[in-house]
């Protein structure tokens, strides 16, 4: 079972042949009895679903082709929701989208700002699978909170019982450097007013930054993260991501893992 097991994740797949390939690099390198899972991220989006003009057209995968993308049970496959205009008709769209994700998949993370929870909650009752739910933070959301740490305890009573992971992250894919001291307040309050909520942050993580998250890991040894525009050399999110410089980014993402206790969901 995938459900809340801590991941490293890569967002931006597009083909199952690439999923293989980074699944091998993965079991490779994984610490002997360490109960990390990689993340596979597939990203869509309300004009992708819908067949509205996008930018985006092009680097998102069909909706028909996420099923195929989501063909390994030994992964945790994530298709990403992007909104930030929150557009309406929340629970169908993303009903939909669960709908295409096939059988394989076992999460749902929504780049959105503050999208209404009941929605949420319906469109995976409407879908009738167990998937997880993951809610973005990112630059925008924060500062409808004022960037205020109880502001956003309060924020995230809303979603008590609706979503499963928050993710942290200031960068949103554009590969902005993470600051992980700056995180760390709201990932330690959120800890410990939300303990069965886990955590996730993001944020210019890539082969060469991976590093940025020690202090972060070292303070929430169960955290998962999630890399992105730093996986391809232009950084732009436009163009396909960097197989070799993914494949490194989780060599040195699970040497990361040497550094704390691999299993403490555990302990």
């Amino acid at each position: 079972m995938m459900w809340l097991r801590p991941y490293i994740g890569i967002t931006d797949f597009t083909g199952f042949r690439q999923v293989k390939r980074m699944l091998e690099v993965f079991k490779w390198h994984l610490p002997d009895s360490c109960d990390r899972v990689l993340h596979v991220g597939v990203m869509t989006s309300y004009k992708k679903i819908n067949g509205v003009k996008t930018r985006y057209a092009t680097a998102f995968p069909d909706k028909e082709l996420f099923a195929g993308i989501f063909g390994s049970s030994d992964v945790m496959n994530c298709l990403h929701y992007v909104d930030y205009d929150n557009m309406p008709g929340l629970a169908d769209n993303l009903s939909r989208a669960i709908f295409y994700g096939g059988t394989g998949i076992n999460a749902l993370q929504l780049d959105m700002v503050w999208p209404a929870p009941g929605e949420i909650a319906q469109a995976v009752h409407i879908a009738r699978k167990k998937i997880e739910v993951i809610l973005q933070i990112g630059e925008l959301a924060f500062e409808r909170v004022d960037n205020n740490p109880q502001n956003l305890l309060r924020k995230l009573e809303d979603y008590d019982g609706v979503i499963h992971r928050v993710l942290l992250d200031k960068s949103m894919g554009k590969g902005l450097s993470m600051n992980a001291e700056a995180l760390l307040p709201y990932a330690l309050a959120i800890k410990e007013r939300f303990p069965d909520l886990k955590l996730v942050a993001a944020g210019g993580l890539g082969p060469d930054s991976v590093g940025l998250i020690e202090p972060v890991l070292r303070a929430i040894p169960d955290i998962s993260w999630d890399a992105q525009g730093k996986l391809r050399p232009s950084g732009d999110a436009l163009d396909p991501i960097d197989w070799d410089m993914s494949a490194n980014y989780l060599i040195r993402s699970l040497e990361q893992l040497q550094t704390v206790s691999c299993n403490p969901s555990s302990s």
